[in-house]
């Protein structure tokens, strides 16, 4: 399989989870791929050797989305080994489950400048490596954006506006010959849902399924598949678009 041939793509937050299974299977398909990560060196290692070891490229760069000057290192580095750039994935993410009333300034900004800034600053990079033959940028955003749900106003805020961007830019670089699309997972089980309750049995769990009209949680392979989709020639007519893939749990 061969549908992102000799493409070079970045994605964020790729450590783990969705961004980890989107590095596998953009590499599997023949990308050339930069798994970027924050703080988890040993976790992007594990991704570079994983896609490596099947006879693909990659390479881990730390940065922070949030920083400006992490952010042109990463672009930096990315040039540096590979000359250019075809595909950027928006995928790093900062998400606490927190009651408004204890939805502190410090998390407010915790949340916007990794989940709003960071995608704008990446974007703004990208642009400089697309060139004029032009890119595709994917953002990881979600289906809280639409159907928020109780505890969750300054992730799903973030969410929103990443849709909102998503639209405005595909108007705005098309011409350029860039696509700018968006990704709305469901209920996936990452390290990340873990981490925040939603556990094997848990009873959050429970409603998530029960809500999924095809009844199962979603893996971080099943969001690859369609950012696959979204970055092969396949989606050559597809920009502006927040496509959901939820198991039908946000059927919009």
């Amino acid at each position: 399989m061969s549908k992102l041939k000799n493409k070079v793509a970045i994605i964020t937050g790729a450590s783990k989870g969705i961004g980890a299974s989107i590095a596998k299977y953009f590499a599997a398909e023949g990308a050339k791929v930069v798994v970027n990560y924050a703080s988890s060196k040993e976790g992007a290692d594990k991704v570079v050797k994983a896609i490596t070891d099947k006879g693909g490229i990659a390479i881990a760069v730390q940065a922070d989305v949030s920083n400006e000057a992490d952010v042109t290192r990463l672009f930096e580095e990315t040039k540096k080994a590979f000359g250019t750039l075809d595909i950027l994935v928006n995928n790093a993410v900062f998400q606490q489950y927190l009651p408004v009333e204890q939805a502190t300034v410090a998390a407010f900004h915790q949340h916007f400048n990794v989940n709003v800034l960071g995608p704008i600053l990446t974007i703004q990079a990208s642009m400089k490596l697309f060139g004029d033959k032009g890119g595709n940028i994917i953002n990881i955003s979600s289906g809280a954006s639409k159907m928020p749900m109780a505890g969750v106003s300054l992730y799903s805020a973030t969410k929103a506006a990443i849709d909102a961007i998503t639209i405005s830019l595909s108007k705005e670089l098309g011409a350029k010959n860039i696509r700018v699309n968006s990704i709305l997972p469901g209920a996936t089980e990452t390290e990340g849902a873990h981490s925040a309750g939603v556990t094997t049995g848990s009873e959050a769990e429970k409603m998530f399924v029960a809500n999924t009209p095809l009844g199962r949680r979603g893996q971080p392979e099943d969001i690859a598949k369609a950012a696959v989709f979204l970055a092969s020639d396949d989606a050559a007519w597809i920009t502006g678009e927040a496509i959901s893939v939820s198991g039908g749990m946000y059927g919009f």
